[in-house]
Formats: C-alpha cells, structure tokens, sequence
C-alpha cells in the first residue's frame, strides 16, 4: 500500500508518513485506515487477535505495565487488542480533528456511554422528537431514573435552539436525517449555539457516515454511528462506535472503561472488513435509492417521499448545503389507504426482506408509524409509511418489485 501511516505521536493514531502529501479522499482513508505494521505484521487484513488475560514476565512487570499507557499495548483483553485497535484508528481517520474513537457492542450501547460521559443527575439533555426510539426510551428510562431530565425539540428549530437551553442544560443530542422522516437538522446552527453556553454536543451520524457528513469538522463534540449498519455492511455483526472531539476522548473513555463495554476481536474484524468497502458500498446504495426515490414520487400511489436529496423533504436545504451526498434509507409516505394495504404491499415483496436494521447489501422494507413516537411536534400523514433501505440489487428489478407492490396496494386499498 506504499508508505504506510506511522504513530507519530506513541497514542495509537495514525497519522501519514508525509505530512506534505495532500489529504486522502474518503475511499482511500478506509481502504488504508488502521494498517499499523506493529499490528499486522505485514498481512493485508489485520489479524484476530483474541485475549482475556496477558501474562507478564514478573510482578515488576505486571506493575510497570499498569503504569504506563494501556491504550494501544496490550494489557487485559477488556482494554483491547490490535484487532479492536486497528479498527478504531481506521475509523478515527475518517474524521479530521478527531481525538479518538472508542468500540461498542451496538449501537444503542455507543449512544448510552457517551450520554452517560457527559451527563449526571440534575441535568437536562435536549433530544429531537424526531430521534431514534432507543435513544428516547434510553431518555425516558434510564437517564430518567438517574434524575437526568430529558426536553425533547422540533428536529428543524435550528438556531432556535438557543432559546431551549436552560441553566440545568449540559448536552444536546442531534441526529439527522431523523429516523423514519428523515428531518435534516441544522447542525452547524446548533453547534454555534451551544458552543456559546457551554453545552456538549453529540450526533447519531449513522445515515451519512463521516464520508458523507464530517461531523467532528463541523464542531459536534461526540459522533456516534451503529456500526451494524454501513461500517459492517453484511448484516451480520452488531456494533457501534463513538468518535471524540479534541478535548473529549478522556471523560468518553472513563465512562467506557467503568462500564465495562468492550467489543469481541471477531466483531471487530468483521468491522474491520466491511470497512474496506463502505464508500463503495455506500455510494451505490446512495445512488440506486435516490433512483428508486424519484419514481416513487412520481406514482399516483404515493403522497410524499422522505428522502433529504428531493427537494420537498423536511431541511432539504440544508441537506444541500452541507451533505457530499446521500445513503441508501428513506420512507414512503402513502397516498390513502391503511395497514392492510401496506402489508399488502411489503408481503408480496420479492427482493426486499422484512426486518430491522439497514445499511447491509440487501434491500429491507418494514411499516413505520412515527405518530406513536412524537411527543412535541405532531405528525400528519396522508396515509401509512414504509420505510425502505435500498441494497446492491439491480435498481431496475428493485423498482419492478415495488410497482407490483403498488398494484397489491391498490387492490387492497
């Protein structure tokens, strides 16, 4: 792979062998990312490195080791190996300005530990009514029972949010697009914002991933993504990760490290290999579904499409503004009809499975009714909502399939 990055800086981050050479584009940044030699020893896929307990030639040595940087050496399994290190770093370096990046065994575990770095009792977190139902039932739960208030917000306030915070404010949650309508927030807008009081800002970045939204060089201070989805690619492994901001990684690994969240070498490697070729992966699914978007839109079945690149979706503008482009996930809002009909529709379906998640090869379809997860802003729809996450299928036969399903759902409707 030509001159291979180097730790420079003895902390276990890459950094490139040439600091003359101009930055690398994403593509090339996940292809190389994480490939120390000291971890791979020359091999092109780092190895899996499995371990619970490391044995030390003496109690001196046992001792010194604890002493000295346990971050990138090896220590205890818990702390990690070079299979959950190099794809830390790999990760880390789709971020510029990054700090570091720390390894969950999902998703929703990688959104807890970092809410739970930030945040203690008596304070309140600002979430969008728009966000991801784990994370709302983590507020109302959890967080909740530790005397951690919640205010959820209009995912669209953008630097209206300046108004919300309180004195007992200490974080803002963001996630854009949102899940199942696909908001676009004003990110930058509220970054200002809260830059301004104060206040920690973290983003679910899970729909753009840093190649297609780099948050951490738009001022969020924390970006978490579920791994499971693009980084894995396969729909095979759970996973999440957090990424840290310049003066954030220590309380985020603190809070890692007393909780004991870890994630298994297997797991890691599997991420590690679904890397490799997300951007691909990533920019195919992005165009296909944008494909698929637009003549959804242009059936007389279909009320609205909730895809950020069409112009008529919630903060299209500042999709436009701010995006380098869109993945593979929207949802289709119908024209009339009920329930019956759309599981008409997703039943007869034969290249899209039923089922959660996304982000893998193969296209999904699953009824979604965000009415039963607003709590401040209040959803009205013209008739029942799928959403869709489009794989690596031929966009053609993708689009035959939905127009059969769209035949299923006239019939029932």
């Amino acid at each position: 792979m030509g001159r291979r990055p180097v730790d420079a800086k003895g902390d276990g981050r890459c950094v490139s062998a040439d600091d003359q050479r101009p930055p690398l584009g994403g593509a090339t940044r996940v292809v190389q990312g994480g490939r120390r030699a000291e971890w791979t020893g020359g091999i092109v896929s780092p190895p899996v490195w499995r371990a619970s307990t490391i044995l030390y030639d003496s109690v001196a040595d046992l001792r010194a080791n604890a002493r000295r940087d346990t971050t990138h050496r090896l220590f205890y399994g818990r702390r990690g190996t070079p299979t959950q290190w190099s794809l830390a770093d790999a990760l880390n370096e789709l971020e510029p300005g990054a700090e570091g990046t720390l390894l969950y065994p999902s998703g929703v575990a990688a959104i807890s530990t970092a809410l739970l770095a930030v945040l203690s009792p008596g304070d309140e977190l600002l979430v969008p009514d728009s966000a991801y139902d784990p994370t709302r039932s983590l507020a109302v739960g959890l967080l909740a029972r530790m005397g951690i208030a919640t205010r959820f917000y209009d995912p669209l306030v953008g630097e209206g949010i300046a108004d919300m915070i309180g004195d007992r404010t200490r974080a803002i949650f963001m996630e854009s697009p949102g899940s199942l309508t696909f908001e676009v927030q004003d990110v930058p807008a509220i970054v200002a914002a809260a830059k301004a009081r104060g206040i920690v800002t973290l983003l679910d970045n899970t729909w753009a991933t840093p190649l297609l939204f780099p948050a951490i060089a738009r001022g969020v201070d924390y970006t978490i993504m579920a791994g499971t989805k693009y980084v894995v690619g396969h729909s095979d492994v759970m996973l999440g990760m957090v990424t840290a901001g310049p003066g954030r990684l220590e309380a985020l690994r603190t809070a890692t490290y007393q909780l004991g969240q870890c994630v298994s070498p297997d797991d890691a490697w599997l991420g590690s290999r679904g890397l490799r070729t997300m951007a691909l992966r990533l920019k195919e699914q992005g165009r296909s579904a944008l494909a698929v978007a637009r003549w959804l839109k242009a059936q007389p079945e279909v009320a609205r499409v909730l895809h950020p690149a069409l112009p008529d979706c919630p903060g299209h503008e500042i999709f436009a503004r701010d995006f380098k482009g869109g993945s593979g996930l929207f949802s289709v809002v119908f024209n009339g009809g009920n329930d019956a009909a759309r599981a008409a529709m997703i039943d007869g379906l034969a290249h899209f499975g039923i089922g959660y998640s996304w982000g893998g090869f193969e296209s999904l379809a699953i009824p979604a009714d965000p009415q039963h997860f607003r709590t401040v802003t209040r959803w009205q729809a013209e008739g029942p909502v799928v959403r869709l996450q489009i794989g690596l299928e031929d966009t053609d036969d993708l689009i035959a399939d939905l127009e059969a399903g769209l035949a299923r759902f006239r019939a029932a409707r």
